[in-house]
């Protein structure tokens, strides 16, 4: 393999960073808009939900790589529900699910608002970090904030920050082009 493809191969992997499955390292494909949360990023979001997720159900509606999805189970959530429509992605959550053993997670092959508009949830986290050409936070906040658990909290991030009326932003964040906020409901 030449350097070149080494580091895209390289690049192409995300390291969970806690809990059980802390330091292993999982593949995702190369896809158009696909950018997972850097580790820093989500050693932030996970110190702000208090490390451990033991017994909450959790929500990845955008799921991409799985990173956020993965780091929630290897943290101790009971359930966690990964939802993807891009073929590709899904067939690597479907890898990485195996290889973990990670029972708790439930992958949807579906598009994430059609789904959410369902009768889904409750949940105590909900992860939206939908890409960012999409222009799909808005829309997903309102829908998710109804399949919310009680103090049930949304991870969200953007490049361009959205109306956020509504909402209290309990935490917020810049890594990059990338913005981030743990929110609930006002």
């Amino acid at each position: 393999m030449d350097s070149l493809s080494q580091k895209k191969a390289k690049s192409n992997q995300v390291r969970i960073i806690g809990g059980q499955w802390r330091r292993r390292s999982l593949h995702f494909p190369d896809v158009a808009g696909l950018r997972p949360t850097p580790d820093r990023v989500r050693e932030t979001l996970f110190n702000w939900l208090g490390q451990r997720l033991d017994g909450q159900r959790c929500l990845d509606l955008f799921a991409g790589s799985g990173a956020l999805g993965f780091e929630a189970a290897s943290r101790g959530a009971r359930e966690v529900v990964m939802v993807e429509r891009d073929g590709q992605a899904m067939t690597a959550l479907r890898q990485n699910r195996e290889l973990l053993g990670a029972a708790q997670i439930e992958l949807v092959a579906a598009d994430g608002l059609a789904w959410l508009a369902g009768e889904r949830g409750p949940f105590d986290v909900v992860f939206l970090d939908p890409p960012f050409q999409a222009d799909l936070l808005a829309t997903a906040l309102t829908v998710a904030a109804t399949r919310l658990a009680p103090g049930g909290k949304i991870y969200a991030e953007f490049g361009t920050r959205p109306d956020l009326e509504g909402w209290r932003i309990l935490r917020e964040g810049r890594a990059g082009l990338s913005h981030f906020c743990l929110l609930e409901p006002a």
